[in-house]
């Protein structure tokens, strides 16, 4: 198969776009280990405001990366849970985990 440099840079490029930002990684991996509700993610995560929280949700509700369901209790409860097509690429965020253990560790290394 023939490499094509122009289409590799977009795809890396896109993929970037989707999955990128300081927030969006650890909002997949808190929502992925049982954090449904929204205070749930929010304490998951150290340092996440509930105004970046609630925007990367609504962002990655319209990247197909999580569905958002409402509940009729009341009160009114809200759920997030990861999609099919989110968990796509779980191979490829527990590789960044495992990577990122071992640059901590190489490059405290003395």
């Amino acid at each position: 198969m023939e490499r094509n440099p122009a289409e590799e840079i977009q795809a890396l490029q896109d993929t970037i776009y989707v999955i990128g930002g300081k927030w969006r990684l650890p909002i997949i991996n808190s929502i992925c280990n049982g954090n449904k509700r929204f205070r749930e993610i929010q304490r998951s995560i150290p340092g996440i405001t509930s105004r970046m929280l609630s925007r990367e949700l609504r962002e990655m509700e319209l990247n197909k990366l999580i569905k958002r369901t409402v509940h009729d209790d009341y009160p009114v409860r809200v759920e997030y849970e990861s999609t099919d097509y989110c968990k796509s690429f779980g191979s490829i965020i527990l590789e960044m985990i495992k990577w990122g253990k071992d640059h901590r560790r190489f490059i405290t290394e003395k």
